[in-house]
């Protein structure tokens, strides 16, 4: 796990603008329209915010959901509300925020997810099928390295093992099918006779 210092820094930047406009007395409602803001400072803070951290998707995803939508989204509208600055507390902020905030953590997730694919095509990584959508980095999707004992052949010491010494034996149909040769001696004989008696009938 390391830091990525260019998104670390510009999310404490947004973090310090965001708290200035939310948390102090300066009101940037007649301007830009409040939940509009809300939206889009709390979208831009969750994709900063997802890449800060160089680690795997699922933990990327788990603390990005817990620091930006739960901590910033919810807890800096109940903290804005105990500040001196003349704001109240309004439940429709937070929706802006946890809407904004999830909207870019679900556009992270999915680039994050077609990032580590093609990576996987680049290396010429084949998943196992039926473990295709999930996270290798998560430890899922991976393979076992368990094969099928059907589909390979079996060992004489797995036979010998197997062995059912009440099984009937099938030698006799075995050796019904291989047909009987005569041997080399008998068929010389055979040779021999045969020429004799061809050579009675001539004389």
């Amino acid at each position: 796990m390391r830091i990525r210092l260019p998104f670390a820094g510009a999310f404490l930047f947004l973090l310090l603008l965001a708290g200035y406009a939310g948390l102090s007395s300066i009101q940037l409602g007649a301007y830009v329209n409040d939940k509009v803001l809300h939206f889009v400072t709390f979208f831009l803070l969750t994709v900063v915010f997802y890449w800060v951290v160089d680690t795997n998707r699922r933990r990327t995803l788990h603390m990005t959901l817990v620091v930006c939508t739960l901590i910033l989204g919810v807890g800096s509208e109940f903290l804005q509300s105990f500040l001196p600055n003349n704001r109240d507390f309004d439940i429709y902020d937070i929706v802006a925020n946890i809407v904004g905030s999830l909207l870019g953590l679900g556009i992270c997730a999915w680039y994050h997810r077609r990032m580590l694919e093609r990576k996987r095509q680049r290396k010429h990584y084949d998943a196992v099928p039926g473990e295709d959508t999930e996270d290798v980095e998560l430890g899922q999707g991976q393979e076992s390295g368990i094969t099928d004992s059907s589909s390979r052949g079996r060992t004489l010491e797995e036979e010998v093992d197997n062995w059912d010494e009440n099984a009937e034996d099938n030698w006799d149909e075995d050796n019904a099918s291989i047909p009987d040769m005569p041997s080399p001696a008998i068929a010389k004989e055979t040779d021999v006779a045969d020429a004799r008696e061809a050579k009675k009938r001539t004389d």
